[in-house]
């Protein structure tokens, strides 16, 4: 009933930006916090950034100053911009999204199913 898509992921030298999006799909009724997380092999998945529906945004330490997300509601989009691009955020990116399906009161977490980011030269 719900779809959630990432795409923008690509090989990408040192020093460069990615602009990735998610769009959620189907029969939605809300969706409160969106966020991308992300896997390098061998490491755990982590978070990397966050937004609630108000517009609130965490990030992780290692990504401050570098990465934005962003989110458009009337598209039930969310964007990761990153820039100055490093060799260690080569991983899988997933999205995250807390959605409430219509005629549903509870809210449940959906992911898509990753885009791969390399960074290297």
């Amino acid at each position: 009933q719900v779809q959630v898509v990432e795409s923008g992921g690509d090989l990408v030298q040192p020093g460069g930006s990615l602009r990735l999006s998610c769009a959620a799909s189907g029969s939605i009724g809300d969706i409160s916090n969106m966020g991308w997380y992300r896997q390098a092999p061998g490491n755990e998945r982590e978070l990397v950034a966050q937004i609630t529906s108000g517009g609130r945004t965490n990030y992780a330490d290692s990504v401050k100053g570098r990465f934005t997300i962003s989110r458009d509601n009337a598209k039930n989009t969310v964007y990761l911009q990153m820039n100055s691009l490093k060799p260690e955020d080569t991983a899988v990116y997933y999205c995250n999204c807390d959605i409430r399906i219509r005629s549903v009161f509870t809210f449940r977490t959906y992911w898509g199913q990753g885009t791969q980011v390399t960074v290297s030269s």
